[in-house]
């Protein structure tokens, strides 16, 4: 956690380091407000540190961590409303929006931040990569609400999808991650395990990515993650068209309201998914999942075979702190 403790103000540092192992382990986003108490979300629950309350120093002080002391290096990252810090973890922004003939320039007078914290969860992919190849890997969406586990799933089965086994194959893998939460990379560099046949294209919107990577990398399997506008959908549907395996997410809480959004209609009538995995929203750490079919209908997760498999997952990460904090 020192990637996220030294862009926090001491005073707020200290409270922090009060935590036990098990609360870092839960731990999934700390909210700092200006005025306000701090506000920590854990798995399945929140808690309200109201000892320090954050002031407009502190908010300063955040900025000048992440920037390195010069605002204009986050000029592009203050118009997305997010930055990615190493560790692959990302710092939400809100406040005073400035906008220039009816689109984003930056935000400016930030008075609250989202630090909301990467996992990597090596291994919580393996029965549903098992369950999404039938002679080749099948067309996937995944259904959740947020904070269901849907980037942390999509990130593991990447890596396994591009180790392969002795039962399952190597595939060559292209993830498009337009708000660097799949790779959480930092100037360019995944802060995660994803395989050693992987490319990202990070930052890139999604609809261009898509192109982008099918004529660059010649991937066999695309990731990408939340699709939604008619854009989204259009370009991915010409990703199958030319013979790319496609895995995906989208928010919702079930198929049937998934399946009734307009923008993601044509998927469904021209069956561009054969499995659906949904992630039940009660479950707030995403372990349980639901496998559909092309119709919507329930099928059984396999269980993986452990038997004569060999050992092909990657060294321990290294991450590359490359400049920022």
């Amino acid at each position: 956690m020192d990637e996220i403790l030294r862009i926090i103000p001491p005073q707020i540092q200290e409270k922090l380091r009060h935590l036990t192992i098990q609360e870092w382990d839960e731990l999934q986003e700390i909210r700092l407000r200006i005025g306000r108490p701090i506000e920590l979300i854990f798995s399945g629950h929140q808690q309200v540190l109201s000892e320090v309350i954050p002031s407009e120093r502190d908010s300063q002080y955040v900025i000048n961590q992440l920037g390195d002391y010069s605002i204009y290096r986050l000029e592009d990252e203050l118009r997305e409303g997010y930055i990615t810090i190493a560790g692959g973890h990302r710092v939400g922004l809100a406040g005073k929006v400035n906008t220039e003939k009816g689109f984003v320039k930056a935000i400016r007078h930030i008075s609250s931040f989202n630090i909301r914290i990467a996992r990597e969860k090596i291994g919580v992919a393996n029965e549903v990569v098992e369950s999404l190849y039938e002679d080749c890997y099948r067309n996937t969406l995944l259904i959740g609400p947020p904070q269901t586990g849907k980037t942390t799933l999509l990130r593991d089965m990447a890596r396994i999808i591009s180790e392969g086994s002795n039962h399952l194959p190597s595939r060559k893998v292209g993830i498009i991650d337009e708000r660097s939460e799949i790779a959480g990379s930092l100037h360019g560099v995944p802060q995660h395990q994803l395989g050693l046949r992987t490319d990202v294209m990070d930052a890139c919107p999604k609809a261009e990515g898509m192109m982008m990577m099918i004529r660059s990398m010649s991937p066999e399997v695309l990731i990408v993650d939340e699709i939604g506008s008619k854009e989204d959908v259009k370009a991915l549907m010409e990703a199958v068209y030319a013979g790319v395996t496609v895995i995906s997410t989208v928010h919702g809480d079930s198929y049937d309201s998934v399946k009734h959004r307009p923008s993601l209609r044509p998927l469904f009538q021209n069956h561009v998914f054969e499995r659906y995995i949904v992630l039940n929203e009660w479950d707030r750490s995403g372990f349980t999942r639901t496998l559909l079919n092309h119709q919507g209908q329930r099928i059984p997760l396999k269980k993986r075979c452990m038997a004569n498999e060999m050992d092909r997952s990657t060294s321990p990460t290294v991450r590359y702190n490359v400049g920022r904090i």
